[in-house]
C-alpha cells in the first residue's frame, strides 16, 4: 500500500516540477517532453545544412558530417542556455531558462550566395568572425538596443523570409540547376509533402500537431524512395558511429564575407531577445531580466563560433521551441536537457546524418516552403506592431527601396567605393543596414509612436 502511495506521490510530483525551473521529474516524465522539443525543431535545424551544402556542391560524405556536426553544437548550445557558464559576478553564458537552440535560417540567403562564389570555407570563416558582434551585444545590450527597434527586426525579417521564399521554390521544383527542375514527379511529390503539413497543422492537436512537418518529411521520403528518387548510396557508405570532428573545411576570412554575416549577427541577436521575452512572459509571467537576455545572447554568440569550428551554421533561440513553452507552460531545464542530451548523441551516428542528407530536394522543399513563409509573416506581425505611422512608412520605403531594390541591379552601385558596394551584394545585408541608419536619422517624435515602439518592444 505504501509503495503504491509513494508511485502516486511521485507522479504528482513529476506532474509539479514540469511547471517550475529547476527540480528533477522522473525520466519517464523528461524524456517525452525533452523529445517533444527535439521533434518540432530537428527539420528546421539540419534543413539550412542541407539547403547550403547543396548549394556548394558538397559531397554526401561532407554533407554528413555538416548534420552530424550541426546536431552536436545544438543539444551543446541548448545545455549551456539551461546551465550557463559564470563570467564574474554580473555576466554569464546562458540564459539559465528553458531555451532551445538550433540552425538559424536568417544566414541562409545570404550563405547561399557567399557558398555559390567561395565554397563551404567562406561561408565558416564569415559566420565565425561575424559572431563576435553578438559577443559586443550581449556585453553592451542594454545600451545598444534603442537602435534595434521591433521596426528594424521586422523589415529584416521580411527580406530574408522574401528572399528564402524563392530558396523554396527551387527546392520544390527539385533543386536549382537540376536536369529534371520543375517535372511533374518533383512538384508532385513537393506537393503531396506540403499538403500532409497543412493537413497536421489544420486538424492535428499535440506532439502530432508540433511534429506536421518532421512527419509530412517522413511520408515524402517514403514515396520518394517508392519513385526511385532516393540515392542511397551516402547511407550505405556512412559509418555507425563517428566523432564529430572540428575543421573539417579549410575556413576562410574574406572581408565581404565577415561584414555581410556580422550584419545578420545583429539580426539573430535580436531574435534571440524576442524569444528569451516570449519565454519568461509565457512560464513566468514576466518580462526577461539584463542578466538572463545578456546571457542569452552570449550563448547564442558562442554557439555560433562553436558552429562555425564544428563545420556547422549558425545557432539561433528557435521561436517554434519557444511556442511550446507558450503552449504547455513546461519549463524544466532538466526536461529540456534530456532533448538536448539526445540531439547530442544524434550527432555521434554518421547513418543518421547520411539518413537525412539523402533526402531528396523536392520533399525539402515541399516541408520547409511554409516554414520560410512564416518567417515573412512575423516580420510582417513585427513591423504591425510598429505602427504605419508617417514617420514609420518614410523609413519602411527607405529600408525597402535600397535594401531590395538595389541589390537586384549592382550595375547601379558599381561606381561607389568598394567599401560602400559590399552594403548592396546581399539584400538582407543592405535591409538591416538601411532600417538601423533610416531609423536613426528619422527618430521617434510623436508620443502615440513612441508608446506603440515601447509597447512593441515589450512583446
Amino acid at each position: 500500500m505504501s509503495e503504491i502511495q509513494d508511485t502516486k506521490s511521485r507522479k504528482e510530483l513529476d506532474r509539479e516540477l514540469v511547471y517550475q525551473l529547476d527540480g528533477r521529474p522522473g525520466l519517464s516524465t523528461a524524456v517525452p517532453l525533452g523529445l517533444q522539443h527535439v521533434l518540432a525543431m530537428f527539420t528546421s535545424n539540419l534543413a539550412p545544412i542541407l539547403i547550403i551544402a547543396g548549394v556548394c556542391s558538397l559531397s554526401g560524405a561532407d554533407t554528413v558530417v555538416m548534420v552530424q556536426c550541426a546536431m552536436f553544437v545544438s543539444g551543446l548550445t541548448t545545455f549551456i542556455q539551461l546551465y550557463p557558464l559564470r563570467l564574474g559576478k554580473n555576466y554569464q553564458v546562458g540564459a539559465k531558462l528553458p531555451i532551445v537552440m538550433g540552425t538559424s535560417f536568417t544566414f541562409v540567403p545570404t550563405a547561399s550566395a557567399i557558398g555559390a562564389a567561395g565554397g563551404i570555407g567562406a561561408v565558416l570563416g564569415g559566420c565565425m568572425a561575424g559572431s563576435l558582434v553578438e559577443v559586443f551585444m550581449g556585453f553592451f545590450y542594454k545600451y545598444i538596443r534603442r537602435f534595434f527597434p521591433p521596426l528594424v527586426v521586422g523589415c529584416t525579417l521580411v527580406t530574408i523570409g522574401v528572399n528564402l521564399l524563392g530558396i523554396g521554390v527551387d527546392y520544390f521544383a527539385g533543386g536549382a540547376g537540376a536536369a529534371d527542375y520543375g517535372s511533374l514527379q518533383n512538384l508532385g511529390v513537393g506537393f503531396f509533402v506540403l499538403a500532409i503539413v497543412i493537413l497536421l497543422q489544420r486538424f492535428g492537436k499535440g506532439l502530432v500537431k508540433n511534429s506536421a512537418i518532421l512527419i509530412g518529411l517522413v511520408a515524402g521520403y517514403v514515396l520518394a524512395a517508392i519513385l526511385g528518387m532516393v540515392d542511397t548510396s551516402p547511407i550505405t557508405d556512412a559509418k555507425w558511429f563517428g566523432l564529430p570532428l572540428p575543421f573539417q573545411f579549410h575556413l576562410q576570412f574574406q572581408l565581404p564575407a565577415i561584414l555581410s554575416f556580422a550584419a545578420l549577427f545583429v539580426t539573430s541577436g535580436l531574435e534571440t531577445i524576442g524569444n528569451t521575452s516570449g519565454i519568461t512572459i509565457a512560464g513566468f509571467d514576466r518580462e526577461a531580466t539584463e542578466k538572463e537576455t545578456s546571457g542569452a545572447i552570449l550563448a547564442d554568440a558562442l554557439g555560433s563560433t562553436t558552429a562555425a569550428i564544428f563545420n556547422a551554421l549558425p545557432n539561433t533561440a528557435f521561436g517554434q521551441n519557444a511556442g511550446i513553452v507558450s503552449m504547455t507552460k513546461v519549463v524544466n531545464r532538466w526536461c529540456i536537457a534530456t532533448g538536448a542530451f539526445i540531439l547530442m548523441i544524434s550527432g555521434f551516428f554518421p547513418k543518421l546524418g547520411a539518413l537525412f542528407s539523402a533526402i531528396p530536394n523536392a520533399v525539402l522543399g515541399g516541408a520547409i516552403i511554409t516554414v520560410f513563409g512564416m518567417i515573412l509573416i512575423n516580420g510582417i506581425k513585427m513591423i504591425s506592431k510598429a505602427g504605419f505611422s508617417e514617420r514609420n512608412i518614410l523609413v519602411m520605403g527607405l529600408t525597402f527601396a535600397f535594401g531590395m531594390g538595389v541589390p537586384g541591379h549592382p550595375e547601379a552601385v558599381a561606381q561607389l567605393p568598394s567599401a560602400l558596394q559590399f552594403i548592396f551584394n546581399d539584400p538582407v545585408t543592405a535591409t538591416c543596414i538601411i532600417a538601423i541608419l533610416a531609423n536613426v536619422l528619422f527618430p521617434l517624435k510623436d508620443e502615440s509612436d513612441i508608446e506603440k515602439a515601447k509597447e512593441a518592444m515589450l512583446g
